[in-house]
């Protein structure tokens, strides 16, 4: 072996092997257990950054580690490359908005511009030595995933699930669309909270008009002063959409109010005053300014108490022409342009500076308003017991994560908005008769299918042929929440969803369990009945500083996943992603890598050392999983190991085996990682090398079949070391296999194609050892060796002795049930600790 890891070479050497070998590739073999992950789909908005490294790394490792377990691993990767997401980044390289060139234009840039991203990607993935199989790839622009997509949503309108209607929508002015409840983020900041005064009319008064004060009249002045309601808001902007006052009809200041009504200031029209049980007595003065539309609330009282709408801002952003002070000025500009003429009308009585929550459009950022608009929705609120009862009949790992989808689903205030005013999406595939406006919906047969560029088939039930095509198209998620469907081929020709789903295992993000997640339920859920996968794997973020997560639109990271990989390798970065505890954040600092660059140099060389004692090594049996046997089955099937350090060793390593699986089933990669590398530091290279060093050295010394007893037990400790770290990294894994082990292993392979082919096995192929219970008195006798070996280091530590100095006698502190194994490993024990004398005593 070379001194040194040449990991640019050798990654790439292995990368193509496992290419040539199809190590991957998913086989229709119904002789061992399907395990198959839903893997997220990237978003095509941009390049990958240090946080994809992290959380899709950690599910790949649980690909691996399945795959050597004997199962089948149906492990796709797609890509979600239409949408809005996709438009920005379009219109961001472009320098250009998507309605400010044709249709068909945009569309082709954004699908010029997909095509060189997923080609990134991809090569990145492949870089990191992902075992995803490629032939499974899928795109949710592609005909087969708009055909699909379509399906479900005819499917779900026959179901009367899907309905259009004319009502109140969340709103991004910005992007120019609708969104949906779960696309809403939140931010928190500082605004002013306006008290403004409001006239009380009654039958003896007349509203006041109201003029600027130096064009105010005697004849005005000499009026009857009405009453004044002090009114708090923070947005002034609205007041030419406030449709009522409300109060508390027990807040004794104003339940004399209700029936009556006031009067907008400045505007000067009349508006009710009512009660409403909802009401916040404690917040502003308990007067409420409901206005079309402010916020969420002011939807919910509009509704239930029949109030009239009254349009203020568009779908741009701007305030309706026909507002007399307002008219065409921006959100922002129009807020100034109204507190000064409120100001100067003498009808701001207070100011006060708030830290108020304002809803913003996850995509950009921008706050979001709520107008009237007619769109397609899902209906989600009248199944949302159904929803929380399914997420019982999923594993949650980690399990809190739970809580975050229920708190959501138990809070769901608006049906699933599913429709786009945007151009690069799935089509709705709908049109609407020009004579009665009845939708007419696409047949089967015309799937995937454009209404902007087809015409229906046949005639509208009133008998009209005229058609107007839908132009919106659908929400992203409304695709990508089907990937299980995607990948099970639901409703084509080589359908197997019935085989697929529930699907093993969706790894995700936590931030989108209210978006991939549950819309991955809902739709599972009405199209087949059944949950979309057994499990959930809930991944963490790496941020870039408290509070902030590294992500595309932030551009915040600070180096490239291409360029951390190019400088310190894949396996580096693999090792790196899997430290943290399943679910939790963590930062990003490059200083950190150090700790897996000691790691793999650590292991080369460890391997080049008992590669270099085992070159006169012959195996009795070429498939020797030490691991899997009990103590006294390794001594019968391996006579030649029967020195009790060599036993102890294979228990330790079958212990850790035991442990790496537990932490491993439930997705707990970085508990795992931190059990093996405990054996491999602490038990294997500081302890039990330096144990066996002199025997493998001098069998002239200490005889040949003590030599031979170490050989055996070396040889299956680092092969199962070798298949511990295989998930972890692959490359380094996979190049120290196939140096020593392919040629004396290829029957290990649990691929029997594979250890046929021309090619040697894969470590990836072979077989993850079964756990099993542990010989308890090795156990014990290797913590005992273990602590008798540290305290014997630690005294020649405090007194500035060479580890290779001699120690006149040694006590052995061990345990009745393990004295008979010391008389056989006192030459180990002499040798690695220099003493020249022992004696035993026995642990109370």
């Amino acid at each position: 072996m070379e001194k040194h890891y040449d990991f640019e070479l050798i990654e790439k050497q292995m990368q193509t092997l496992w290419r040539e070998m199809r190590a991957y590739a998913f086989k229709s073999d119904h002789t061992k257990p399907l395990y198959s992950i839903d893997t997220p789909p990237p978003t095509v908005n941009g390049s990958l950054h240090i946080g994809h490294i992290f959380s899709y790394t950690q599910a790949e490792m649980i690909a691996r580690y399945r795959r050597m377990q004997g199962y089948n691993v149906f492990y796709p990767f797609g890509f979600d490359d239409n949408g809005l997401p996709t438009e920005r980044l379009v219109e961001k390289e472009l320098g250009i908005r998507a309605g400010q060139m044709p249709r068909s234009a945009f569309i082709e840039a954004c699908l010029e511009t997909t095509k060189k991203y997923e080609t990134e990607f991809k090569a990145l993935w492949s870089s990191l030595g992902f075992s995803c199989d490629w032939s499974l790839q899928y795109e949710t622009i592609s005909p087969d995933s708009q055909r699909i997509s379509q399906r479900s949503f005819i499917e779900l309108y026959e179901k009367g699930k899907a309905y259009v209607k004319e009502s109140p929508v969340l709103w991004c002015t910005e992007c120019q669309t609708s969104i949906a409840q779960a696309e809403l983020d939140t931010l928190e900041k500082e605004t002013i909270f306006y008290t403004l005064k409001f006239d009380l009319v009654d039958d003896l008064q007349v509203p006041v008009e109201r003029f600027e004060p130096e064009h105010t009249s005697q004849t005005n002045a000499q009026q009857p002063k009405p009453q004044t309601l002090l009114v708090a808001t923070t947005r002034p902007e609205l007041l030419n959409g406030c449709v009522a006052l409300f109060v508390h009809p027990e807040d004794d200041r104003y339940k004399g109010l209700i029936g009556k009504s006031a009067n907008v200031p400045l505007y000067n029209y009349q508006i009710p005053i009512l009660g409403e049980a909802t009401v916040d007595r404690e917040k502003g003065t308990g007067i409420v300014m409901v206005a079309t539309f402010g916020d969420a609330t002011d939807v919910t009282w509009v509704q239930s108490h029949g109030l009239p709408y009254r349009s203020v801002i568009t779908a741009d952003g701007t305030i309706e022409a026909d507002d007399p002070i307002l008219g065409s000025l921006k959100v922002g500009k129009a807020r100034a342009v109204i507190v000064e003429q409120l100001r100067l009308s003498g009808l701001i009585e207070g100011e006060q500076t708030i830290n108020h929550i304002v809803g913003t459009h996850e995509r950009c950022g921008k706050p979001t308003e709520i107008i009237p608009s007619r769109q397609w929705y899902i209906d989600i609120l009248t199944d949302q017991a159904r929803f929380i009862e399914a997420a019982d009949a999923i594993n949650w790992y980690p399990e809190h994560m739970k809580n975050r989808y229920l708190n959501w689903v138990q809070n769901l205030k608006w049906d699933w908005c599913i429709s786009r005013q945007r151009f690069f999406g799935v089509p709705i595939p709908v049109w609407y008769c020009a004579a009665c406006g009845k939708a007419k919906i696409a047949e089967a047969s015309q799937l995937p299918v454009n209404p902007l560029e087809t015409a229906p088939i046949g005639a509208c039930s009133c008998g009209h042929t005229v058609f107007i095509p839908e132009s919106a198209v659908l929400d992203t998620w409304a695709t990508s929440s089907i990937t299980p469907q995607i990948n099970g081929k639901w409703g084509e020709a080589d359908d197997w969803t019935s085989e697929l789903m529930p699907m093993s295992m969706r790894t995700q993000a936590h931030e989108i369990i209210r978006t991939w997640a549950f819309y991955s339920i809902v739709k599972s859920l009405y199209h087949t009945g059944e949950i979309p996968w057994k499990d959930l794997m809930i991944c963490g973020f790496v941020l870039a500083k408290k509070g902030e997560k590294i992500s595309k639109s932030k551009s915040n990271a600070v180096q490239s996943p291409t360029e951390l990989i190019k400088t310190h390798s894949a396996d580096v970065m693999r090792y790196w992603a899997a430290n943290a505890k399943l679910g939790t954040d963590t930062f990003f600092d490059a200083e950190e890598l150090s700790i897996a660059k000691r790691f793999i140099n650590k292991l080369w060389h460890a391997s080049k050392f008992c590669f270099s004692q085992l070159e006169n090594y012959v195996t009795n049996d070429t498939s020797s999983d030490m691991a899997n046997r009990s103590a006294s089955s390794q001594k019968t099937s391996h006579p030649e190991i029967y020195l009790p350090i060599d036993l102890w060793i294979l228990e330790r390593l079958q212990d850790t085996f035991n442990l790496a699986t537990a932490a491993l089933d439930v997705y707990e990669i970085g508990t795992a990682r931190h059990y093996i590398d405990t054996f491999f530091f602490s038990d294997f290279c500081d302890d039990y090398l330096e144990l066996v060093k002199e025997r493998l050295y001098q069998p002239e010394k200490h005889g040949y079949d003590a030599q031979k007893s170490g050989q055996a037990a070396l040889y299956q400790c680092l092969l199962g070391l070798l298949k511990l770290y295989a998930p972890y990294v692959p490359h380094i894994t996979e190049y120290l296999y196939q140096s020593y082990f392919a040629s004396r292993e290829s029957t290990d392979s649990n691929d029997h194609a594979a250890s046929q082919s021309k090619f040697t096995a894969s470590i990836h192929l072979t077989t993850w050892p079964k756990s099993r219970s542990l010989d308890e008195t090795l156990m014990a006798f290797g913590k005992e060796i273990k602590a008798i070996i540290g305290e014997a280091r630690r005294y020649k530590s405090e007194n500035k002795l060479s580890m290779k100095a001699e120690m006149p006698t040694l006590t052995l502190q061990c345990s009745q049930a393990t004295q008979p194994l010391y008389a056989q490993s006192l030459g180990d024990l002499k040798a690695c600790t220099h003493a020249i004398e022992f004696i035993m005593s026995e642990n109370d």
